[in-house]
């Protein structure tokens, strides 16, 4: 008899994943940063909110290099000397930007998940019914098509102005402007995996549409999801940062990276620290959640196989 072994789809992703070099380090880099994030308290020793002006505006580690810290010395300004322990500098109210970085990287990244994960859950589901169902198809997608005839942000602004400005509402906002994609994404996926023979022998075989929606259809719609929500987190990301850089997201003293870099913009040609480094830190998240999202998919995309 011939040894048949099966394999498991998931661990057989993991495994070409993990060959490639690009992708292992954008997974390293977000997997730090979201234990840097959790364990910001055993990291820093500083308050994201503890105030000290006599110490404000203090650049980072990189001036012990490069300005003089000779008190003798002619041009010496203690203003512009590094302070032990605040490696990234302090803002205009002596506040440790690394600390602000750490803990703002807690919403940053909190509202990204959740709001990713709730779009997802309406998404998908209304997605499935829409393929699966005729006559829901129409009425579904008309709504879809509706929340894609607003700019994003513009729509996720309208949202957050008719509830009101907090976190909760800025994460229902992008939820919701994040379902319209979950739902034409899983659609187009579902209907063409409804017309496969084995969905019709099922059918023919007296099983339920329950059992057909999720235990068929929706497990061969999983590596579209898993794409999908990658490259949204991502979209998500940038999203909570726009709106709270237009001061529709965190309510200060709350940290969060796009508000920080709208917080430096009066101290930008002094201090141009004080939004290069929350700037970097948005860029670098964004671009490793897009990479992976590309290399899932380039991985679980049969049609993209040699």
């Amino acid at each position: 008899m011939s040894d048949i072994r099966r394999t498991n789809p998931f661990r057989t992703a993991v495994n070409k994943l993990l060959k490639n070099k690009l992708a292992v380090v954008c997974l390293v880099i977000l997997v730090v940063e979201i234990l840097m994030v959790i364990f910001a308290p055993l990291i820093t020793p500083y308050d994201f909110s503890e105030q000290d002006p006599s110490i404000r505006l203090r650049p980072g580690f990189w001036a012990q290099w490069t300005e003089i810290t000779d008190p003798e010395a002619p041009g010496y300004n203690k203003k512009n000397q590094y302070v032990p322990g605040h490696y990234l500098g302090t803002d205009a109210f002596g506040r440790d930007v690394f600390a602000r970085i750490l803990y703002g990287g807690r919403i940053s990244l909190t509202v990204g998940v959740i709001s990713t994960l709730m779009g997802l859950l309406v998404g998908v589901t209304c997605g499935l019914l829409a393929a699966y169902f005729p006559k829901l198809d129409n009425p579904i997608m008309r709504v879809m098509d509706l929340l894609f005839a607003f700019p994003s942000i513009l729509l996720a602004m309208l949202i957050i102005a008719m509830l009101g400005i907090n976190i909760i509402n800025t994460t229902i906002a992008i939820a919701i402007w994040s379902i319209p994609s979950f739902a034409r994404m899983v659609r187009g996926k579902a209907l063409q995996v409804k017309e496969e023979d084995y969905i019709m022998a099922t059918r023919s075989l007296g099983a339920r549409d329950s059992r057909i929606l999720f235990q068929h259809i929706l497990k061969n719609c999983m590596p579209t999801i898993i794409v999908i929500a990658t490259m949204r987190m991502a979209s998500s990301l940038i999203s909570i940062s726009t709106l709270s850089y237009l001061g529709m997201g965190v309510v200060p003293p709350q940290p969060e990276w796009g508000d920080m870099i709208s917080a430096a913009k009066e101290q930008m040609w002094n201090r141009p620290s004080l939004t290069f480094v929350p700037g970097v830190v948005v860029m670098v998240t964004v671009i490793c959640f897009n990479i992976l999202g590309d290399k899932l998919r380039d991985i679980l995309d049969p049609s993209l196989k040699d």
